[in-house]
């Protein structure tokens, strides 16, 4: 039955909402499609609920395809699988904890890899009943800090997680590829442009990760790729360990560089006061930069920690995150200062860092800077600089770290070209997990010879509400929402125009063919709201085929827009249903 907008439950928005900042976002606002109920948490409106139920049809049919069996576990979790892994304590306040009325301690679940786990010990004990694969499409809770982006990050979300399990990892290799292959086939369905790229494992351990990102400018995440085809988030970037250099530099010496905050600042005044011997001009690639920032552990210890890149490049923070996690960094304040009363703020070199040093501050330095190289740094004292200290000859560092931000025209790790960066969002992670998560929970079953093996684990996630603002990020323009059709809230827009009741009597007859032809129809029938409102709330909602019947009705013919291109054609009212049928079908 066609649903009318005149008793649908919709409320349009002409200005942008004050907390939307995404483009997408402000749209799914305004549209009528979410409405935000809390921070980072978002109801789910009659409109938005037909299209993310249609995400979750297009994932749920892939993951049948593969072999896959849906099951669905509480939200509402018990700690000890989740201490047993060391989660409880590892995701820090990002879990929602609670207890309940008798003091037991529970939390909202975040990721489900424990209850997987438990669920197959308790139900499997034999090589012969692997591999299977489970799923589930449930809601998911993390206390983000910052919830931002709408839909995209989110504390309540829900997401597809699968889990094959397997006796080898023959078995593992062979079920990783087949949920590669399925996510290749949600997201084509799925009508965004996206890229697979090689991931940091993170927290979750294990081996292979691949990670699937819609390409978008507000995306958060930033990856590269060559033109040999390497693609990676830059996380995962592995720059290599520069080799040992012959030293050439002559012995260091300390200069008076008083007032210089920045590299800038410094490269020009050693330009100015202190030329090189060799005729090139200094350049801020050949500063060291040592950055401090304090790592909090799960447990809450708090641990300094210097890092000393090149000083034409930053230091990275997801990059950072990811080598650290799963300790949150925070920056270094001047509380932590005064703690280090031998760090010169500004002027900190790696005489006071390291282990060994007087600060005992862990030092590590990224991978590029060679040993033998020459530096201008920091001479740890207020308004001096020390020059051609050489890295193994004058210093040295507790290890290296893949902490510097990647640039563009940076060589590809693989040798395949310049790195490209751009920026996507999030929309799958598939993990070889290995034996993590079965180890630590006791998962094991007899193998062919009778023995008692380790369960090999894979985990699969794909974000199926941030699919939706993925979706509607890639599909819209000045006037509203451009829907594929495939995930569109209905297949036809009719719009009833004017006040001539025979419009309306001609419209039903119109909505009601259509029905019969098996289509989806949303009829716009309030009587009393101007045609001008009708048609910016048809655009603004985004589906894909508009009808419009209003004065062209005396001439036998009704108007058919195609909301994506925006063109528009006159069609006999004879000719009309089948028109429409085959713009939807094809």
């Amino acid at each position: 039955m066609a649903q009318r907008m005149s008793n649908l439950f919709l409320r349009t928005l002409r200005e942008n909402p004050s907390d939307a900042e995404l483009p997408g976002h402000q749209l799914l606002v305004r549209a009528g499609y979410v409405r935000r109920a809390a921070p980072g948490i978002y109801t789910w409106l009659p409109l938005g609920l037909k299209v993310l139920r249609k995400v979750e049809a297009i994932v749920r049919e892939e993951m049948e395809a593969i072999g896959g069996q849906e099951l669905s576990f509480p939200a509402l979790l018990p700690r000890e699988p989740y201490e047993a892994t060391g989660r409880w304590e590892e995701y820090g306040p990002n879990l929602f904890r609670l207890a309940d009325r008798k003091g037991v301690d529970m939390l909202l679940g975040p990721t489900h890899e424990e209850m997987f786990t438990v669920t197959v010990k308790d139900m499997f004990s034999s090589y012969k009943e692997l591999p299977t694969i489970l799923f589930q499409i449930q809601t998911k809770y993390r206390d983000e800090a910052r919830p931002r982006a709408g839909l995209l990050r989110g504390r309540e979300f829900i997401m597809k997680d699968s889990y094959s399990f397997d006796h080898t990892p023959e078995g593992l290799e062979e079920n990783y590829l087949k949920h590669r292959g399925a996510y290749v086939k949600i997201f084509d369905r799925l009508g965004f442009e996206y890229v697979a790229v090689h991931a940091d494992s993170g927290a979750m351990g294990g081996s292979a990760s691949e990670e699937f990102l819609a390409v978008s400018p507000h995306g958060e995440d930033t990856f590269v790729r060559s033109p040999g085809g390497f693609a990676a988030n830059v996380e995962a970037v592995v720059v290599p360990q520069a080799e040992p250099i012959e030293v050439t530099a002559g012995a260091a010496h300390v200069e008076d560089t008083p007032d210089i905050p920045t590299i800038d600042t410094l490269v020009a005044a050693l330009n100015a006061n202190h030329p090189r011997t060799d005729g090139r001009e200094w350049a801020a690639a050949d500063t060291l930069k040592n950055v401090l920032v304090m790592l909090v552990h799960p447990d809450g210890t708090r641990e300094p920690l210097a890092i000393g890149v090149p000083g034409d490049r930053e230091v990275d923070a997801k990059r950072l995150e990811a080598q650290v996690s799963p300790a949150d960094v925070e920056a270094f304040d001047e509380k932590d200062f005064a703690t280090f009363p031998m760090l010169a703020k500004g002027y900190i070199g790696p005489g006071v860092l390291g282990e060994s040093n007087s600060s005992g501050i862990r030092y590590l330095l990224d991978p590029s800077i060679a040993q033998g190289s020459a530096w201008v740094t920091g001479a740890d004292e207020a308004g001096k600089h020390v020059i051609d200290l050489v890295h193994g000859r004058d210093f040295t560092a507790d290890g290296t770290i893949q902490a510097a931000q990647i640039k563009e025209g940076d060589p590809a790790p693989d040798g395949s070209g310049p790195l490209t960066l751009a920026r996507g969002i999030e929309m799958g992670h598939i993990f070889q997990l290995g034996t993590k998560y079965a180890e630590a929970l006791g998962l094991k079953v007899l193998d062919e010879n009778g023995k008692l093996v380790t369960v090999t684990m894979g985990s699969y996630g794909i974000g199926v509400s941030r699919a939706v603002a993925a979706i509607a990020e890639s599909n819209l323009d000045e006037l509203g929402l451009i829907w594929p059709r495939h995930i569109a809230p209905f297949d036809v827009h009719v719009v009833a125009t004017g006040k001539d009741a025979s419009v309306y009597e001609q419209a039903e007859k119109v909505v009601a063919d259509l029905e019969a032809q098996g289509l989806d129809v949303l009829y716009d029938d309030r009587p009393k709201v101007s045609p001008g409102v009708k048609f910016k709330d048809a655009e603004l909602i985004g589906v894909p085929t508009i009808v419009v019947l209003g004065r062209g009705l005396a001439d036998g013919v009704v108007e058919v827009k195609d909301r994506r291109s925006g063109d528009k054609r006159d069609v006999p009212l004879a000719e009309l249903t089948q028109a429409v049928v085959t713009d939807v079908r094809g």
